[in-house]
């Protein structure tokens, strides 16, 4: 299973390690078991730092395929139920790395939060080894069980286990579960467990107390996909200070699996492009604070930006890039049927429908890729475009029509998906021609009609469009002097990669122009705002 490349990459991975890391490995017997032990022993087998042993301990350990990982002889909290491949093999050797020692990338503010949690909080993620988003939970949870002992987290590997997926009838990943009760459902990340996790109360920690965490910022980017990245990349060869604010680093990019017209790159994916764009940042001397998101924004000569984490920034310029999210159908059983068979990420979810029927909402390049993607796996997809005509591109299409299990219904209109028993069991729609109402069963409903704007938290502070985008020139101004915006959450036509990295770019130029021309009187009023504070303490 590991090749010998893998082990020698791994090899040199372990030899940042400060301290010894077992795999504890639970005894008994299970078909995928010596394929596991293999597994664990040509990794143990890379460094004198990992070692394997079995022991029998079946009140910590799931079954004969659960192992956790003890950091110099102590428990981490961190267990894996499963054969933690595919896209979990980089949250196994991340959990190897930062037991051992390895610096964990996590805002302070975060780990004080997490640190002060008192309750005993046991996590269990169910994951697809094809979902690209289950790492990242997986690894925030890991990070979290190393920094407090009240907390485990077990990733668990559905396609193992049948009868707990059916018995908690999940239909979607990540599915994570509290103590035995589901916590978050369908398409989560870091930053939104933390936030329910400050939801739950007193007990789980607090916020820290709103105060200044950092010098006076020159440029504050809010977003962390290709437009914040590259305009906080550009902004610090400038030799200016920045910030960089964001729930996850890729934004909306890091759903993407197949990524062909970012030129220069022949082919890549939007975990492999999330990487790559936080390695380039790692070059700079960048304040980045992921897993948050911006709650509020006073304006000002010195604008202050308020964290989720109660933290409070002072920056002389912000800029918006904070991109888009799915857009919902808004019928009828879509909500109350998320993650039971309506999903809007084909890579994460379908694996469960295997052998089903399903529709695909939206006929552009999103829903023909999601289309051609489930017709490997399902019995049937049925794609369902609004419009009279497809709007994806000739390649995607021909291959579709070439699928004997694609059927592509045009100009109709979803109306309701329906559910039987807690489980979605028949799409109902309107032909737009002859308004004849149709019924369609099938067992699951993929949404793919677009994107909204990530602009909610802007409403009353800058101008936006009838489609909540924010309004911008050709230099990326907004309606507040000393804001910026670009990449998607603007009304820059044509949302793609390579146009948001050019927008990125010209925010931090005009950014920068701006500075030239207004910091002094900037630097005068920072000044001034300071000594009022120090006159009324």
């Amino acid at each position: 299973m590991l090749t010998t490349e893998i082990l020698q990459t791994v090899k040199g991975y372990t030899a940042l390690m400060k301290k010894p890391v077992t795999f504890v490995l639970q005894t008994g017997a299970h078909s995928k078991r010596p394929e596991l032990v293999s597994f664990l022993s040509d990794l143990a087998g890379v460094s004198d730092n990992l070692s394997l042993e079995e022991a029998d301990l079946p009140e910590t350990l799931r079954s004969p395929v659960s192992f956790l990982l003890k950091a110099d002889g102590e428990d981490t909290g961190i267990r894996f139920s499963g054969i933690p491949a595919g896209h979990e093999f980089n949250s196994l050797i991340l959990a190897i790395l930062h037991a051992s020692g390895t610096d964990l990338k996590l805002d302070d503010s975060i780990r004080q939060t997490i640190s002060s949690i008192q309750e005993t909080l046991q996590f269990e993620v169910f994951i697809s080894l094809s979902c690209h988003n289950c790492p990242d939970v997986v690894q925030a949870l890991n990070q979290f069980a190393l920094l407090n002992p009240n907390i485990s987290a077990e990733m668990i590997d559905g396609g193992l286990y049948p009868e707990i997926i059916a018995e908690r009838d999940i239909q979607g990943v990540p599915s994570v579960y509290l103590n035995g009760e589901l916590f978050a459902n369908g398409k989560v990340d870091a930053a939104q467990l933390i936030e329910k996790l400050l939801q739950r109360g007193a007990s789980q920690g607090q916020p820290a107390t709103q105060v200044q965490t950092l010098p006076l910022q020159d440029v504050t980017v809010i977003g962390g996909g290709p437009a914040g990245v590259s305009a906080a990349i550009y902004s610090a060869r400038k030799g200016l200070k920045v910030t960089l604010i964001a729930d996850r680093i890729g934004g909306q990019v890091k759903d993407t699996m197949d990524i062909e017209n970012l030129i220069s790159v022949t082919k890549t994916t939007g975990p492999q492009l999330s990487n790559a764009l936080q390695a380039h940042m790692d070059e700079y001397d960048i304040n980045i604070k992921e897993y948050l998101k911006v709650t509020d924004i006073k304006q000002g000569d010195i604008k202050t930006v308020s964290l989720s984490s109660g933290e409070q920034i002072q920056t002389k310029v912000i800029i918006v890039a904070t991109g888009a999210k799915w857009r919902e159908l808004g019928v009828p059983g879509e909500k109350e049927n998320i993650g039971n068979g309506v999903a809007y990420c084909p890579h994460c979810d379908g694996p469960f429908f295997k052998g089903k029927d399903v529709a695909v909402i939206g006929g552009g390049n999103s829903g023909i890729e999601a289309a051609l993607d489930l017709s490997g796996i399902v019995n049937s997809v049925t794609v369902f475009e609004f419009m009279p005509e497809l709007r994806a591109d000739k390649v995607l299409l021909e291959k579709a029509y070439a699928k004997a299990n694609i059927e592509i219904l045009k100009n109709v209109a979803t109306k309701e998906i329906e559910a039987t028993n807690g489980k979605v069991s028949a799409i109902s729609y309107v032909d737009r021609v002859s308004e004849a109402e149709q019924r369609l069963a099938l067992d699951g409903v993929f949404v793919q009609i677009g994107l909204v704007p990530n602009s909610q938290f802007l409403d009353g502070l800058l101008e936006l469009s009838r489609a909540g985008e924010i309004i911008i020139d050709e230099k990326c101004h907004t309606s507040e002097a000393g804001i910026y915006a670009c990449g998607d959450v603007t009304t820059v036509p044509y949302k793609q990669i390579i146009v948001s990295m050019g927008e990125g770019a010209k925010a931090s130029l005009s950014a920068f122009e701006f500075l030239l021309a207004e910091g002094e009187q900037l630097d005068r009023a920072y000044a001034a705002q300071n000594e009022q504070t120090t006159s009324v303490a």
